[in-house]
């Protein structure tokens, strides 16, 4: 018994001492982290490169959390104002003479891409050398990367140029094998992302709109290709319809599609010769990162224009955020916060930068309310990157101004509703059987039917308030846009517009990325001298901490999202279909780069 007790003893202590130096070591590694994040300062070498990473998952701003590092997920995700902003600096940086792009595996859309090679382009025109290597180019990353000085390939690379396809995926079959009937109620003949319940294969609208608006994509980018590598749009086409994927790169270079094939080991040789740097020494480099925290190029007023960056779903709460699978643009948040800006004097104006297809129906109106609200207050400019389509179409058009880029995929000014019917399920494939008892003629009616269809008054009735939430959405519109709302509803019905037809069709006011958006938003104010600052504001270093090791759910679904690839959206959708508002402006899946 006396060594139980002895052995029983040394454990506990050995746990209290082990629990104590945890501790330490986790406060010594967060007082390291905090005190490095904080040094701001960075001194550049004459010749110094800018290497940016051009892979992994971009979103619309960077989380700046220094734990991800440590975690080993810094590398999972990067921020597109990262990447632009260190650019620009660069771009202004007398010490940096060359940027280098490093690419892979990169998930986002055309519009951000066109963004970054927008920045790369302001960096040239300022005498920066450009060069960009990569074992593999996808064809979203060597849109980027054709612009250029010099692309170097490995020697036995692939560069891959296949064009544009848009595959959607119809449930309607394998609901039914479960009993599972959707109830759709829509406004809109190009409201197709309804169709995955109801249909075997496209609408004649929706193959229409989708017809359109890759064909323009791919339209912009062989003709940025072209200009840039001096190659006839012929010929990219029919390096294209060859799969130049599977050639070698002897083809490549026959082609034009590359400058040189270089092994890994060699590029910094090769790297040195153009910089006319000494083969013995060391060139300089810097990430997107460490220039972005540092003081270079910094500069700080009174005067301020707020960014406000918003991507993903958007719902009514975090909660609904969790549903569908991303923290998403949560009303109840942006609303507040969008209010705070507006009795900010110290802000002058507002940029407004949305990635998003849209969402809850309700969420969308709070939102609008809210920028509506602050437009009154001062200029919101709203930058649209990928998407800016159905619900996010919704809350921008009571900006002041609206910036798209060509690419963006926008409009589609339509609603629908979802209504599960699962009565089949319950009845025919599990057997269960009900019995009613009510006190009114719609008393056991339920969003989600489990014991009976919806009858013919109750659809009625669903198709009345569908058609109420559209009326809203286009005289919304209508009044943003100072359109007529007859207007409103010809370029209506659900339809989806590139950014360089939402310019001519007046949904949008110019085209650019959110560097014109900002010019356009001091021109506004009426200010010269100011800064930008980001908003939401990044939690602080606690709030950091307990969603890196805790994780928020984000974590498990990006996981998610690269391994089911263009699955993912459905595979949500019929995850949470009976936990997320039956009402939806919101815009179907729509082709990313891979």
């Amino acid at each position: 018994m006396r060594q139980f007790f002895k052995f029983t003893f040394a454990t506990v202590i050995g746990c209290i001492i082990s629990f104590v130096i945890l501790v330490f070591l986790c406060l010594t590694i967060v007082a390291g982290i905090i005190a490095t994040d904080s040094d701001n300062t960075l001194v550049l070498n004459e010749n110094s490169v800018l290497a940016v990473n051009l892979s992994g998952i971009i979103t619309e701003h960077s989380d700046d959390n220094p734990f991800n590092g440590v975690m080993g997920m810094a590398e999972q995700q990067q921020g597109l104002d990262d990447i632009v902003g260190a650019i620009d600096k660069a771009a202004n940086t007398k010490e940096i003479s060359a940027i280098y792009v490093e690419a892979g595996l990169v998930q986002t859309d055309y519009a951000s891409l066109q963004e970054i090679r927008q920045a790369l382009l302001r960096a040239k025109a300022k005498k920066k050398l450009v060069v960009s290597y990569a074992k593999e180019y996808t064809q979203g990353t060597y849109y980027v990367c054709s612009v250029a000085d010099k692309v170097w390939i490995n020697p036995e690379g692939m560069l891959d140029l296949h064009g544009l396809a848009a595959q959607p995926m119809y449930l309607k079959d394998l609901l039914a094998k479960f009993g599972v009937r959707m109830k759709v109620v829509k406004v809109g003949k190009f409201k197709s992302a309804t169709e995955q319940y109801t249909e075997e294969k496209m609408s004649e609208e929706n193959r229409l709109q989708v017809t359109r608006y890759i064909n323009g994509i791919w339209e912009t980018l062989k003709k940025d290709i072209s200009k840039a590598r001096g190659i006839s749009p012929a010929d990219i086409d029919r390096c294209a319809d060859e799969l130049c994927a599977m050639k070698p790169t002897t083809y490549l270079l026959k082609h034009k599609l590359v400058d040189k094939t270089v092994y890994a080991e060699d590029v910094k040789t090769e790297m040195k010769a153009l910089l006319k740097v000494d083969k013995e020494k060391e060139i300089a480099q810097v990430d997107c990162g460490t220039l972005n925290k540092s003081d270079i190029g910094s500069k700080a007023s009174e005067k301020k224009i707020a960014i406000y960056y918003c991507e993903g779903s958007i719902v009514r709460s975090m909660e609904a955020g969790a549903i569908m699978g991303d923290a998403g643009i949560v009303s109840n948040e942006m609303v507040k916060e969008l209010e705070a800006l507006a009795k900010d004097d110290d802000i002058k104006a507002v940029v407004v930068r949305i990635n998003s297809g849209g969402g809850d129906a309700f969420a969308s109106e709070e939102i609008w309310h809210a920028m509506k609200t602050l437009r009154e207050r001062k200029p919101v400019v709203v930058s649209m990157g990928g998407m800016a389509a159905s619900g996010a179409y919704y809350l921008s058009c009571a900006a002041t101004h609206i910036i798209a880029q060509p690419m963006t995929l926008t409009g589609s000014i339509g609603i629908f509703g979802v209504f599960p019917d699962v009565s089949g399920l319950m009845t025919e494939k599990l057997g269960l059987k009900f019995d009613n008892v009510k006190t009114h003629a719609h008393s056991d009616f339920n969003m989600i039917q489990t014991t009976r269809p919806f009858n013919a008054e109750e659809e009625t009735m669903l198709q009345q308030y569908i058609n109420r939430g559209y009326e809203l959405f286009c005289k919304r519109v209508s009044e943003g846009r100072k359109m007529p709302i007859e207007k409103v509803k010809t370029i209506a019905e659900g339809r989806v517009w590139l950014g360089m037809d939402a310019v001519k069709n007046g949904l949008a006011d110019g085209l650019g990325g959110i560097n014109d958006a900002v010019a356009k938003a001091a021109q506004l104010a009426k200010v010269t001298d100011y800064e930008t600052v980001p908003y939401p504001a990044s939690p602080d270093w606690l709030e950091q901490l307990t969603e890196t090791v805790g994780g928020n759910g984000n974590n498990l679904d990006e996981q998610l999202r690269l391994t089911l690839g263009s699955f993912y959206e459905p595979f949500v959708m019929i995850r949470n279909i009976e936990r997320q508002s039956p009402v939806q402006a919101r815009c179907p899946i729509m082709p990313v780069c891979e």
